[in-house]
């Protein structure tokens, strides 16, 4: 093994440790056995990370031996201090996952690169907020934080990890006295410390205090330190008669207890100090002694005879036995003053608690998880049947300690616009504050949101409207097919709160739609098509004949009637022979009445010729128009944006002549037919309140077509008008009636 280790530690490249590395047949039949796994972790590793160090300074394998070690101390596994090892390791591998899988397992590999993706977050989140405090750049730390829970949240052994990491960072600065960046020293305070006091790791989170604020404030950290050093030796002594004298009396009364003596962290002490503005003199808990007992009997009980045998001061008393913190921790507090002389001494906090409660105070639900199963263990109030159970216990506490970093301030937390969810498998799923469980069916798959007929949240059926809350699991009830629902687009009804679900199911229907206008026009050029003997002719040949980018283009438009099957018609047929010199357009005259009776359109610089409208755009003043010479049916005139006069021009210049509307007085004005087409939700009643519209705007109705599809009424209304803007007025008023979707002249 050594001469593989030097060569390992001569070559430079990845590619090469992926060569040099002996993964033999024999160890991959070994992997899934966890015998010895923290030696052979390590072993895998220091060829590796012996030569190397971090940007602190730190040998990176003196570095891994603390945090494993760390990790022991918080109640770790093996496997868990193994990993400790495997993540330093990633850096120096090509394909780190596909390494580690082979010789360790898949869930190792899992492990050590989710850590070393989360080490690089942290490293660009505090490039990105140098400038310092949390609050002074909330934005980007916000979605820092976000990143960090997210990653977090996968697997809580990273958790465990990261903090052993940080701490021991922490100790080298101090050991070396080569203070850390500021802003890993703030980030420690304000995020990590935060992290494990949520989790109930104590220990750590009193260290990383004081250490991350011994490099912050120096010269309030050493006052502090001072004035406690001045007291040690008087506050020892007389901590250490109290303490025995407790113990001594307690098992006197049959309370089998023991009693220790317990620090106060500088960090927390000038904390108090800031907050409740006291002199260090005023600190009642600087000297405190923690009393353990069998059972919540005892902690009542113990807690009795101190109150008897000392002075209690109310205002400091809390019972977080009955009411547990959020974060699952439980215990009895009190501040006494012992009676001497007839005077009130010293004040002193006692601390009561069972052994189970010591344990989680200790370590906290880090340790009581573990990534194994759980047991009947209840913390934070969620009572944990199994591995399931304590990872939404946890979440709670991520979630809870997320709020803890925004202070409580309305419109600063992460979760004020976000929620997080978790499917049954446990992943976590991002979704905007108030959203359902149809908001959820389509975060996870457009699919599964079409199909989405019911929802299981926390295993309780609810409405699809319910809005859901952080940490809930929720479970989709799907058909094996179909489409959304109409009413998930109606915002007062609450389906739906996430635009990009909205926008999907709005492409479901505009899809459904389409592939029936589609179907239907294909249907109508199909059977021009065969009256006219050229089914032998390409459809999308066609279509572009026609100038469309694709046959389905072509079909569309025609389903939506704005494309006549004219022009296919003239495209079809042959052209005529060429006209001889005589035999010129006929045009038939007319009378000026009549002329006006008919359109009242005048051709420029020709009189008294015959005119029509064209039946496919249907124009009318002030519509800007164009004419067109027929063949023995005189001038026809067209809007001037109308597709099928484009079309007709564009093979037929000569024919396009120039025309204006003429002037139109008195009660014998000129009236002028057009289509109107309108898309609305189908109801009762409806056809009559449209109806009633046009009625009350003295507009005449000439004609209706209706068409209902899925809950969807397509109506077309031929109405006549003598002025297009009036029109435009009248639809306006039409828009408004209840279910109309879109109305437009066509």
């Amino acid at each position: 093994m050594k001469r593989e280790q030097t060569s390992l530690q001569a070559s430079s490249t990845p590619e090469s440790i992926l060569v040099d590395y002996p993964l033999s047949a024999a160890t991959a039949e070994r992997t899934p056995v966890m015998e010895n796994m923290l030696a052979r972790a390590r072993a895998f590793a220091e060829p590796l990370i012996a030569d190397e160090t971090l940007d602190t300074g730190e040998n990176t394998l003196a570095h891994a031996d603390a945090v494993a070690h760390i990790v022991a101390s918080m109640g770790g596994s093996e496997a868990m201090q193994a990993a400790s090892y495997l993540v330093y390791s990633c850096q120096h591998l090509n394909r780190p996952q596909e390494v580690i899988a082979k010789v360790f397992g898949d869930n190792f590999a899992a492990l050590a690169v989710e850590t070393t993706k989360l080490v690089y977050v942290q490293k660009q989140a505090r490039s990105a907020a140098a400038s310092g405090h949390l609050s002074e750049s909330a934005g980007t730390q916000t979605e820092n934080v976000r990143k960090m829970l997210l990653a977090f949240s996968r697997d809580l052994r990273v958790v465990m990890l990261r903090l052993a990491s940080r701490l021991q960072t922490l100790r080298y600065a101090a050991a070396s006295k080569q203070p850390p960046p500021e802003n890993v020293a703030r980030e420690s305070l304000q995020v990590f410390a935060p992290l494990a006091n949520r989790l109930g790791i104590w220990q750590v989170k009193w260290e990383i205090e004081d250490l991350s604020f011994r490099f912050l404030e120096p010269e309030t950290y050493k006052l502090i330190a001072r004035l406690l050093e001045e007291k040690r030796v008087e506050r020892e002594s007389y901590v250490e008669q109290l303490r025995t004298r407790l113990e001594r009396e307690l098992a006197a009364e049959g309370i089998k207890a023991k009693v220790q003596g317990r620090p106060k962290n500088i960090y927390s002490i000038v904390k108090k100090m800031r907050g409740k503005s006291l002199d260090f003199e005023q600190v009642f808990d600087i000297m405190a002694l923690r009393v353990i007992v069998g059972d919540v009997k005892d902690c009542y009980a113990a807690l009795a005879w101190v109150h008897s045998h000392f002075q209690p001061i109310d205002a400091e008393f809390d019972d977080y036995i009955a009411r547990p913190k959020p974060n699952g921790y439980q215990s009895l507090h009190t501040v006494v003053r012992d009676v001497i002389g007839g005077r009130a001494g010293k004040p002193i906090e006692i601390q009561i608690r069972t052994e189970e409660m010591h344990d989680h105070a200790e370590h906290g639900v880090a340790a009581h998880w573990a990534y194994k199963e759980a047991g009947q263990k209840g913390y934070a109030g969620v009572w944990a049947t199994g591995e399931y159970d304590a990872k939404i216990a946890v979440l709670r506490q991520l979630l809870a300690w997320e709020r803890d970093l925004s202070g409580g301030q309305q419109g600063q937390g992460l979760f004020d616009d976000r929620i997080y969810v978790l499917t049954p498998d446990a992943a976590i799923v991002e979704l905007p504050q108030g959203a359902t469980a149809v908001d959820f069916a389509y975060t996870v798959h457009t699919s599964l949101g079409h199909r989405c007929r019911g929802a299981r949240v926390d295993g309780v059926m609810v409405p699809l409207n319910t809005p859901l809350q952080n940490g809930q699991t929720v479970e989709i009830i799907a058909a094996k097919e179909g489409g959304p629902s109409r009413d998930w687009l109606n915002a007062e009804l609450g389906y739906l709160v996430s635009h990009r679900a909205r926008a999907k199911v709005r492409a479901w229907f505009n899809a459904q739609i389409t592939h029936e206008t589609v179907a239907r026009g294909r249907e109508a050029v199909e059977r021009l098509l065969q009256r006219e003997g050229k089914t032998a002719l390409k459809l999308d040949d066609l279509a572009s004949q026609l100038g469309f980018k694709s046959a389905d283009n072509l079909f569309e438009v025609v389903g939506k009637d704005e494309f006549s099957l004219r022009n296919i018609e003239l495209l079809l047929r042959p052209p005529e022979p060429p006209a001889s010199p005589d035999d010129g357009v006929v045009i038939k005259k007319a009378r000026g009445s009549e002329q006006a009776r008919r359109g009242g359109v005048l051709v420029v610089g020709v009189s008294s010729l015959m005119t029509q409208l064209a039946k496919c755009c249907k124009p009318a003043p002030p519509d800007a128009i164009r004419g067109f010479v027929t063949k023995g049916h005189g001038v026809s005139i067209h809007r001037a944006n109308c597709s099928n006069f484009r079309s007709m021009a564009s093979q037929n210049a000569e024919r396009v002549i120039d025309v204006e509307w003429g002037a139109q007085k008195g009660d014998g004005a000129a009236v002028y037919a057009v289509d109107v087409a309108i898309e609305a939700a189908d109801r009762q009643g409806l056809l009559r309140d449209i109806s009633d519209v046009f009625a009350r705007e003295k507009m005449n109705v000439i004609g209706v077509q209706t068409q209902s599809v899925k809950g969807t009424a397509w109506m077309t209304f031929t109405v006549e008008i003598a002025d297009a803007a009036r029109l435009a007025q009248v639809l306006t008023v039409v828009a408004s009636v209840i279910g109309v979707r879109s109305v437009r002249r066509r």
